[in-house]
């Protein structure tokens, strides 16, 4: 079959996925779609899979790397080019090397700035003031290939996880429409990545625990990129708590563990200062500022910590 340059072949399967195939759509026709299947245990359609079935998009589902090239071994596209995003399974190089100009990767970091799983809390985590997006040409090894072009952002000091991947995903489309074209018809030249690599790598549900012996500076950070998963949580009152929201403060004068503030926040002793809770979900709750919390609850606080 004659390779098309003016149509691509989706990869991608989480909620960034989904939301970046959105606007995908409106200015890149997407031949076919390759996605994670829906667990057994989850009811809804994965989030792909519903844009897939909304925008009336052919789409595969596969497991694991193996299952993806054992489907290419019979496929044969009419695109030049392959897209992924946040796919979550490694493309080998047989894969690859099936499309006459590669697979793109739009990467959420300056690379090769975090490599690997989770570049948008790394960068949140590290307390740098710029991430950004990198569109590369991949290669079998983790997040190394060549680079077409490179945005940058700055971070603010109220961004999370969920409003930096917003931005983030604005922006990888703003490239990808810029880019693609460009890069199809030999227009864009790709350079090696320079610098030093730094390493993300994949949370796990215990990163959350709020672990007082860091200090607040810390604290205060993962509280904001674990904001979507696996959320920050400790105990108040013999309450499971998630803390959707808290500062560090080095001006609290003070040997006790937990201090109620004068403006009635509570404020948790740390290695480096103290962080002031702002706000926070109670479990079984809904989200609640932390008066709110203090109203109910502010005779049980002591020594609940």
């Amino acid at each position: 079959m004659k390779q098309k340059s003016n149509t691509v072949v989706f990869f991608g399967s989480g909620p960034v996925a989904a939301k970046s195939l959105e606007l995908l759509l409106k200015h890149t026709p997407v031949e076919h779609v390759y996605t994670k299947p829906k667990p057994a245990h989850v009811r809804e359609e994965p989030p792909v899979i519903s844009v897939c079935i909304d925008a009336k998009l052919p789409y595969s589902t596969v497991s694991n790397k193996q299952e993806l090239s054992d489907i290419f071994k019979g496929t044969n596209h009419s695109s030049v080019l392959g897209l992924v995003i946040d796919f979550g399974i490694i493309i080998t190089n047989d894969v690859i090397d099936s499309f006459k100009k590669g697979i793109l990767n739009s990467h959420f970091s300056l690379l090769p700035e975090w490599r690997g799983a989770d570049p948008i809390t790394y960068s949140l985590l590290s307390g740098q003031h710029f991430t950004g997006v990198s569109l590369m040409s991949i290669v079998e090894k983790m997040d190394e290939g060549p680079l077409l072009v490179q945005a940058k952002v700055p971070i603010s000091k109220e961004d999370n996880g969920k409003t930096l991947t917003n931005t983030l995903i604005t922006l990888s489309d703003a490239l990808l429409e810029k880019n693609i074209n460009k890069y199809i018809t030999n227009d864009i030249n790709l350079v090696d990545q320079n610098g030093i690599a730094t390493y993300s790598r994949k949370l796990n549900k215990t990163d959350g625990n709020i672990l007082l012996h860091k200090p607040a500076v810390v604290l205060e950070r993962e509280i904001r990129a674990f904001s979507e998963w696996p959320k920050s949580s400790t105990v108040l009152a013999g309450i499971l708590c998630i803390i959707t929201k808290a500062h560090s403060d080095q001006g609290i004068v003070s040997n006790e563990k937990l201090v109620i503030t004068p403006d009635k926040k509570i404020a948790l002793k740390t290695a480096d200062g103290y962080l002031v809770v702002d706000a926070l979900k109670p479990e079984g709750k809904k989200e609640m500022p932390v008066e709110a919390f203090l109203a109910g609850y502010k005779q049980r606080l002591s020594g609940s910590i």
